[in-house]
């Protein structure tokens, strides 16, 4: 009997630095992970889905090869924040629309907001 137990070493994860943090990814890693974000947001655009997260399974039944592509390619987190700003820069866009057909003036050049003039 022995004192002390014998573990097979792990073996490191090369997308780890030592300290446990994540390397960057290379360019054409970037790059891959982009062209299979574009592939996917393509596909649901011309089935008319804007939020994939909220419409997850309809979103999976029409592009599910891009969505895999995509989450293959891509690291979890950036799959979540693309997906989320697809839809903050949807709104942020209908806004300005609505504003240009109130007839909203934009804003000189280094001019205050009204909360910030008093």
């Amino acid at each position: 009997m022995s004192w002390f137990r014998t573990t097979p070493q792990e073996t490191p994860d090369p997308s780890q630095n030592t300290d446990g943090s994540y390397k960057p990814l290379a360019r054409s890693e970037r790059e891959a992970c982009w062209t299979a974000r574009d592939a996917y947001f393509t596909c649901l655009d011309r089935n008319g889905i804007l939020d994939s997260l909220k419409d997850a399974e309809e979103a999976r039944r029409v592009c599910g090869a891009q969505e895999e592509a995509f989450g293959r390619d891509c690291a979890s987190s950036w799959v979540k924040y693309f997906k989320q700003k697809r839809v903050a820069e949807y709104e942020k866009e209908q806004k300005f629309k609505k504003y240009d057909a109130e007839g909203a003036l934009p804003m000189a050049q280094g001019q205050k907001p009204w909360y910030q003039v008093w």
